[in-house]
């Protein structure tokens, strides 16, 4: 039996000023499913843009258990390192 979808609400600023939506990661069965848009003209931004969403999962985890929120930020360094040496460097 499946599970119903629970979609997160949109941020205030977005419901003030409009926006366009460039990523949505869900979870399905054990696994992450993702659509995404190219959305920027030079790739560093995604960059950027993961190391914000790092952060915030950090601070997520800091308010919602014990872990502090650099003990959080280094478990998600350590999941992106880990998962690179798996699945090979793009060079």
């Amino acid at each position: 039996m499946s599970q119903a979808f629970e979609e997160l609400s949109v941020p205030p600023d977005v419901a003030e000023n409009g926006g366009v939506e460039v990523l949505r990661a869900i979870v399905v069965d054990g696994a992450v499913s993702v659509a995404l848009r190219r959305s920027f003209d030079d790739p560093a931004t995604w960059g950027r843009l993961l190391m914000d969403l790092a952060r915030q999962a950090a601070r997520a985890y800091a308010l919602e258990t014990e872990m502090s929120e650099e003990e959080a930020f280094e478990r998600i360094r350590a999941g992106i390192e880990a998962d690179s040496l798996d699945s090979g460097d793009l060079n």
